[in-house]
């Protein structure tokens, strides 16, 4: 079982498309263990973009995501780094296939709608910056088990 982090990002909140980012992680058979809408500080955004810092495009990438709410989600499942990455499709949607996110709903490279860890690694940390332990609901493995009364 593996997690990561999916943020809908600022122009997603913006359109009305939580829903269909939710949907579409759940329909590919994930599970969210933790979601919130906040806004992201300067500080946050600092240290989630670090790996950016130093490019030409930080400053705009730090002011977008500061700009709005965004949703943050705890995503759990097998392979769940690498299917969200198939999921939200490429950076850039004209080169997104159709049936991806950002092939069907994003128009842009900057304000692309979604955010997915790019690794486990990043991951992990990403998960941790956004999210305290004690709001990770940890469901159990065997989802036949559930029970509703």
């Amino acid at each position: 079982m593996q997690r990561t982090l999916v943020l809908a990002k600022p122009d997603a909140v913006q359109r009305g498309l939580i829903g269909e980012l939710v949907s579409r992680i759940e329909r590919r058979g994930l599970r969210i263990v933790g979601i919130k809408m906040m806004r992201v500080s300067e500080d946050l955004g600092r240290r989630h973009y670090a790996a950016h810092v130093d490019k030409p495009f930080f400053p705009g990438l730090l002011k977008f995501i500061t700009s709005g709410p965004i949703v943050a989600m705890v995503v759990e499942g097998p392979n769940a780094v690498e299917l969200v990455r198939n999921l939200m499709g490429a950076t850039n949607p004209k080169n997104a296939a159709p049936g991806t996110v950002r092939g069907d709903l994003a128009v842009s490279v900057g304000p692309n709608l979604i955010h997915g860890s790019d690794s486990p690694e990043s991951a992990e940390r990403e998960v941790a910056l956004f999210f305290a332990k004690s709001e990770i609901l940890d469901y159990p493995r065997d989802i036949d088990r559930w029970v509703i009364e």
